[in-house]
């Protein structure tokens, strides 16, 4: 960005930041769990906006980690990297994207736009997957290479036998996979469309598969924030979707969710949950986003109303049938942490408190001050649910000043049951582990990019 844009945008910010003038913004901690504090809505002309600008990790800088743990990174020099997932045999994939571009119908589709970029929402993506082996699980990745290329702003990717999907911003993909392949040029095969368009304004498609692999389910974002580009454009979307991997066939799963970014099987109960980033604009402490167990057939209340019969007096014409069923979420995230990743800790090897819960990778707000999220927190479950306040396990993203070092998204366990951050704005992958018995080791200089 030219020095004049810079000062353009943050001018617009400041003048955006009057509209937050004498408001109480709620202790994040009051917003946990399944009965958050729910202050009035409020309205504004301009609604408040804060970003974090990027700084960039410094040398030796590294997020910071619990005692009982270690952080390193396990790769850098990334293209907005937003995904990680990781193979049976060990191979862990790395998806590196960003979405088109967004439309401008609004002078404040403009500003936001702008303000968002100071906090690297513009940054190029690789728009492929790199692949990273680390043989040996010493968190030194042997192997760096090109797995897929030429890729339509991915997001989402599971591999169910040996077929690997990945859900691109306007359709799922299958491509053949043989384990130990370093690098797939076969064309995906066309499985079916996801909903986009030329409006596609929240463009990630998350995806998971069943636990026993007969059907994959994708989550679609809303197209707006709160339908304020007209309720046609929103077909088919703020919702998660069922798909037969074998016909393409596929079905609205459940509804009303504003944006699915993550889903995935809870391991003890085998039911679907999700996280989802709720609506903005209507102050400081609303809406929590949150994370909640889906239910076949349930409507979640987007747009009409927000955790549960809360109206949203925005949205016209109203629809009291639907909000009639409207279900609240299990659990709060507190308001506008942005939640973009999640993996259940089943299997991994940090210390016992972690073992049985869900990692949720928090980027963080845009329109909160002070700031929320930038970090990895972990809820406990117990008998299938959560139990107990979330867990700062990944911090330190932000400095002193408010300036974002990175911004964690995707999160996923490797084979030796590391935990795997990726981060869109530092351009790195971190990979947590227990810390070393004995006097404590500093953290290792993040490794230069291997070869492509």
């Amino acid at each position: 960005m030219s020095p004049t844009s810079l000062r353009a945008s943050c001018a617009l910010a400041g003048l955006l930041m009057l509209g937050a003038c004498g408001q109480k913004v709620a202790d994040p901690s009051t917003q946990y769990g399944a009965h958050p504090d729910l202050p009035a809505p409020q309205q504004y002309i301009l609604p408040p906006m804060r970003v974090a600008p990027t700084a960039g990790w410094g040398k030796d800088q590294t997020p910071v980690v619990p005692a009982g743990m270690q952080i390193r990174a396990l790769a850098t020099g990334f293209e907005h990297p937003r995904i990680v997932y990781t193979l049976p045999n060990g191979d862990v994939l790395v998806v590196e994207t960003n979405g088109p571009k967004a439309p401008v119908y609004r002078p404040k589709d403009y500003v936001e736009g702008k303000v968002k970029a100071l906090a690297g929402s513009a940054a190029h993506g690789g728009n492929r997957i790199t692949l990273l082996r680390d043989a040996n699980g010493d968190g030194v990745p042997e192997l760096r290479t090109v797995f897929i290329d030429h890729l339509n702003s991915p997001f989402g990717v599971v591999l169910v036998g040996n077929s690997l999907y990945v859900a691109a911003t306007n359709e799922l993909l299958r491509f053949p996979y043989t384990p130990g392949e370093t690098h797939i040029s076969t064309p995906g095969v066309h499985v079916t469309d996801l909903p986009a368009g030329a409006i596609n304004h929240h463009w990630t498609k998350s995806l998971t598969a069943s636990p026993d692999g007969s059907k994959l389910y994708v989550g679609v974002g809303s197209n707006s924030n709160i339908t304020e580009n007209g309720i046609a454009v929103e077909a088919d979307r703020a919702a998660i979707w069922e798909i037969d991997p074998a016909t393409g066939l596929k079905r609205q799963f459940a509804k009303g969710l504003r944006n699915p970014t993550g889903v995935a099987f809870e391991p003890q109960t085998g039911k679907l949950w999700a996280i989802v980033n709720e609506r903005d604009e209507i102050g400081p402490n609303l809406v929590p986003d949150y994370l909640t167990s889906v239910k076949d057939g349930a409507f979640y209340g987007w747009p009409y109303s927000y955790w549960g019969k809360h109206i949203d007096v925005r949205v016209q014409p109203q629809r009291p049938d639907l909000v009639a069923k409207a279900i609240a979420p299990d659990y709060a995230l507190s308001s506008h942490v942005a939640p973009l990743g999640m993996v259940f800790s089943q299997g991994t090897s940090l210390p016992t408190a972690y073992r049985s819960g869900v990692f949720i990778g928090e980027h963080g707000s845009w329109d909160r001050d002070p700031l929320n999220g930038y970090k990895v927190v972990y809820v406990p479950f117990q008998n299938g649910r959560p139990s107990g306040p979330p867990q700062d396990v990944v911090t330190g993203f932000l400095t002193a000043d408010g300036k974002s070092k990175g911004r964690p998204v995707g999160v996923t366990l490797d084979r030796t049951g590391a935990l795997l951050i990726a981060d869109d704005v530092g351009n790195v992958v971190w990979r947590v582990t227990p810390a070393p018995r004995g006097p404590a080791v500093a953290a290792a200089k993040p490794p230069s990019p291997a070869a492509g």
